[in-house]
Protein backbone atom coordinates (compact mmCIF):
# COMPACT_ATOMS: atom_id res chain seq x y z
CA UNK A 1 0.00 0.00 0.00
CA UNK A 2 0.73 3.35 -0.22
CA UNK A 3 -2.15 5.82 0.38
CA UNK A 4 -3.55 3.46 2.68
CA UNK A 5 -0.44 3.74 5.05
CA UNK A 6 -0.72 7.53 5.10
CA UNK A 7 -4.98 7.29 5.96
CA UNK A 8 -4.42 5.53 8.87
CA UNK A 9 -2.16 8.74 9.93
CA UNK A 10 -4.65 10.90 9.31
CA UNK A 11 -7.47 8.41 10.71
CA UNK A 12 -4.81 8.42 14.39
CA UNK A 13 -5.51 12.19 15.08
CA UNK A 14 -9.14 11.22 15.40
CA UNK A 15 -7.90 8.84 18.40
CA UNK A 16 -5.50 10.95 19.82
CA UNK A 17 -5.55 14.78 18.58
CA UNK A 18 -2.26 16.13 21.01
CA UNK A 19 -0.46 14.11 18.58
CA UNK A 20 0.82 15.83 15.50
CA UNK A 21 -0.34 14.49 11.84
CA UNK A 22 3.48 14.28 11.30
CA UNK A 23 4.38 12.13 13.90
CA UNK A 24 1.68 9.86 12.57
CA UNK A 25 3.26 10.07 9.39
CA UNK A 26 6.51 8.90 10.61
CA UNK A 27 4.60 6.24 12.59
CA UNK A 28 3.09 4.79 9.72
CA UNK A 29 5.59 4.78 7.64
CA UNK A 30 8.22 4.24 9.66
CA UNK A 31 9.03 0.59 7.67
CA UNK A 32 9.44 2.79 4.29
CA UNK A 33 11.63 4.94 5.61
CA UNK A 34 13.93 3.12 6.95
CA UNK A 35 13.68 0.74 4.44
CA UNK A 36 15.51 2.71 1.41
CA UNK A 37 18.37 3.53 3.51
CA UNK A 38 19.23 -0.55 4.11
CA UNK A 39 18.66 -0.80 0.56
CA UNK A 40 21.35 1.64 0.22
CA UNK A 41 23.52 -0.46 2.10
CA UNK A 42 22.97 -3.58 1.54
CA UNK A 43 21.28 -4.32 4.34
CA UNK A 44 17.79 -5.13 2.73
CA UNK A 45 17.26 -6.34 -0.81
CA UNK A 46 14.91 -5.84 -3.42
CA UNK A 47 14.35 -7.10 -7.19
CA UNK A 48 12.49 -5.67 -10.04
CA UNK A 49 10.16 -8.26 -11.69
CA UNK A 50 7.47 -7.32 -13.84
CA UNK A 51 4.41 -8.96 -13.73
CA UNK A 52 5.31 -10.70 -10.12
CA UNK A 53 1.87 -8.78 -8.66
CA UNK A 54 -0.96 -7.05 -10.64
CA UNK A 55 0.07 -3.90 -8.57
CA UNK A 56 3.74 -3.24 -7.88
CA UNK A 57 6.87 -4.99 -10.41
CA UNK A 58 8.58 -5.55 -6.95
CA UNK A 59 10.45 -8.07 -5.29
CA UNK A 60 10.83 -7.68 -1.77
CA UNK A 61 13.54 -10.53 -1.54
CA UNK A 62 14.85 -9.66 2.15
CA UNK A 63 13.72 -7.27 4.31
CA UNK A 64 13.26 -8.54 7.71
CA UNK A 65 14.83 -5.60 10.06
CA UNK A 66 12.37 -2.84 8.31
CA UNK A 67 9.19 -5.20 7.51
CA UNK A 68 9.09 -8.36 9.96
CA UNK A 69 6.50 -8.25 11.93
CA UNK A 70 8.97 -8.81 15.58
CA UNK A 71 11.05 -5.70 14.48
CA UNK A 72 7.63 -3.85 13.46
CA UNK A 73 6.57 -4.66 17.47
CA UNK A 74 10.16 -3.50 18.20
CA UNK A 75 10.34 -0.23 16.31
CA UNK A 76 6.59 0.09 17.78
CA UNK A 77 7.68 0.49 20.99
CA UNK A 78 10.75 2.42 19.97
CA UNK A 79 9.32 5.37 18.71
CA UNK A 80 6.24 5.39 21.13
CA UNK A 81 8.56 5.60 24.15
CA UNK A 82 10.29 8.24 22.89
CA UNK A 83 7.24 10.44 22.45
CA UNK A 84 6.65 9.75 25.95
CA UNK A 85 9.60 10.31 26.71
CA UNK A 86 9.52 13.75 26.28
CA UNK A 87 5.51 14.17 25.79
CA UNK A 88 4.39 12.32 28.75
CA UNK A 89 1.58 11.24 26.72
CA UNK A 90 0.97 7.55 26.85
CA UNK A 91 -2.29 7.58 25.11
CA UNK A 92 -0.68 8.87 22.37
CA UNK A 93 2.86 6.94 22.94
CA UNK A 94 0.72 4.04 22.12
CA UNK A 95 -1.24 4.96 19.76
CA UNK A 96 2.13 5.57 17.93
CA UNK A 97 2.99 2.48 18.42
CA UNK A 98 -0.18 1.09 17.11
CA UNK A 99 0.69 3.22 13.89
CA UNK A 100 4.06 1.73 13.65
CA UNK A 101 2.70 -1.73 13.47
CA UNK A 102 -0.27 -1.05 11.47
CA UNK A 103 2.46 -0.86 8.67
CA UNK A 104 2.42 -4.19 8.59
CA UNK A 105 -0.80 -5.21 9.16
CA UNK A 106 -1.92 -3.57 5.81
CA UNK A 107 0.92 -4.71 3.75
CA UNK A 108 0.36 -8.49 5.30
CA UNK A 109 -3.12 -7.90 3.40
CA UNK A 110 -1.64 -6.58 0.48
CA UNK A 111 1.77 -8.32 -0.43
CA UNK A 112 2.05 -11.82 -1.37
CA UNK A 113 3.45 -14.16 0.76
CA UNK A 114 6.70 -11.87 1.23
CA UNK A 115 6.79 -10.36 4.78
CA UNK A 116 9.17 -11.90 7.26
CA UNK A 117 7.69 -12.98 10.78
CA UNK A 118 11.08 -12.29 12.33
CA UNK A 119 14.72 -11.93 11.13
CA UNK A 120 16.55 -15.09 10.54
CA UNK A 121 12.72 -16.78 10.09
CA UNK A 122 11.97 -18.84 6.69
CA UNK A 123 8.08 -18.53 7.34
CA UNK A 124 6.62 -15.67 4.73
CA UNK A 125 2.94 -14.57 4.82
CA UNK A 126 0.53 -11.87 2.86
CA UNK A 127 -2.82 -12.18 1.76
CA UNK A 128 -1.94 -10.96 -1.59
CA UNK A 129 -4.70 -8.32 -2.65
CA UNK A 130 -1.97 -6.92 -4.85
CA UNK A 131 -2.80 -9.94 -7.42
CA UNK A 132 -6.21 -8.06 -7.76
CA UNK A 133 -6.19 -4.65 -9.53
CA UNK A 134 -9.87 -3.69 -8.98
CA UNK A 135 -10.30 -5.03 -5.88
CA UNK A 136 -6.63 -3.24 -4.62
CA UNK A 137 -8.11 -0.35 -6.27
CA UNK A 138 -11.45 0.20 -4.30
CA UNK A 139 -10.19 -1.09 -0.86
CA UNK A 140 -7.01 1.25 -0.93
CA UNK A 141 -9.39 4.45 -1.84
CA UNK A 142 -12.23 3.65 0.14
CA UNK A 143 -10.27 3.26 3.03
CA UNK A 144 -8.07 6.87 2.00
CA UNK A 145 -11.21 8.42 1.25
CA UNK A 146 -12.75 7.67 4.63
CA UNK A 147 -9.70 8.47 6.80
CA UNK A 148 -9.20 12.05 5.24
CA UNK A 149 -13.14 12.67 6.35
CA UNK A 150 -11.85 11.30 9.92
CA UNK A 151 -8.75 13.93 9.73
CA UNK A 152 -11.26 16.86 8.20
CA UNK A 153 -13.91 15.86 11.14
CA UNK A 154 -11.53 16.42 13.67
CA UNK A 155 -9.48 19.79 12.98
CA UNK A 156 -10.44 23.16 11.38
CA UNK A 157 -8.11 25.15 9.82
CA UNK A 158 -6.32 28.65 11.29
CA UNK A 159 -5.84 29.85 7.90
CA UNK A 160 -5.58 29.80 4.08
CA UNK A 161 -2.33 27.74 4.67
CA UNK A 162 -4.43 25.20 6.16
CA UNK A 163 -6.73 24.71 3.75
CA UNK A 164 -4.15 24.68 0.60
CA UNK A 165 -1.46 22.39 2.38
CA UNK A 166 -3.91 19.85 3.76
CA UNK A 167 -5.58 19.64 0.26
CA UNK A 168 -2.32 19.59 -1.99
CA UNK A 169 -1.25 16.96 0.06
CA UNK A 170 -3.96 15.10 -0.19
CA UNK A 171 -4.10 15.69 -3.80
CA UNK A 172 -0.13 15.25 -4.61
CA UNK A 173 -0.82 11.57 -2.45
CA UNK A 174 -3.02 10.61 -4.54
CA UNK A 175 -1.12 11.97 -8.08
CA UNK A 176 1.80 9.53 -6.77
CA UNK A 177 -0.14 6.72 -6.14
CA UNK A 178 -1.69 6.91 -9.77
CA UNK A 179 1.48 7.30 -11.04
CA UNK A 180 2.75 4.51 -8.86
CA UNK A 181 0.39 1.99 -10.26
CA UNK A 182 0.56 3.47 -14.19
CA UNK A 183 3.82 3.97 -14.74
CA UNK A 184 6.63 2.04 -16.19
CA UNK A 185 8.88 -0.27 -13.59
CA UNK A 186 11.58 1.66 -11.93
CA UNK A 187 14.97 1.83 -14.09
CA UNK A 188 17.14 0.11 -10.47
CA UNK A 189 17.16 -0.23 -6.86
CA UNK A 190 19.30 2.48 -6.58
CA UNK A 191 16.88 5.01 -7.58
CA UNK A 192 13.98 3.37 -5.49
CA UNK A 193 16.06 4.07 -2.64
CA UNK A 194 16.40 7.46 -3.36
CA UNK A 195 13.13 8.22 -4.52
CA UNK A 196 12.06 6.52 -1.34
CA UNK A 197 13.77 8.69 0.88
CA UNK A 198 11.49 11.85 -0.55
CA UNK A 199 8.69 10.09 1.75
CA UNK A 200 10.11 12.59 4.56
CA UNK A 201 8.85 15.16 2.69
CA UNK A 202 5.13 14.07 3.78
CA UNK A 203 6.75 13.91 7.39
CA UNK A 204 7.35 17.68 7.10
CA UNK A 205 4.41 18.24 5.07
CA UNK A 206 1.87 16.65 8.14
CA UNK A 207 3.66 19.15 10.45
CA UNK A 208 3.43 22.02 8.59
CA UNK A 209 -0.54 21.16 7.93
CA UNK A 210 -0.83 20.69 11.74
CA UNK A 211 0.67 23.99 12.35
CA UNK A 212 -2.07 25.12 10.55
CA UNK A 213 -5.04 23.70 11.97
CA UNK A 214 -6.83 23.08 15.35
CA UNK A 215 -8.33 20.51 16.85
CA UNK A 216 -12.08 20.85 16.93
CA UNK A 217 -12.10 19.52 20.56
CA UNK A 218 -9.77 21.99 22.02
Amino acid sequence: MFIGHFALGFAAKKAEPKVSLGTYFLAVQWADLLWPTLLLFNVETVEISPGITRMTPLDFTSYPVSHSLLMMAVWGAVLGGVYFLFKKNIRGAAIIGIAVVSHWILDFITHRPDLPLYPGGTARVGLGLWNSFWGTIITEFALYAFCVWLYLSQTKANNKQGVWAFWSLVIFLLLIHVMNITGPPPPNVIAIAWAGHLQWLFVAWGYWIDNNRTDLES
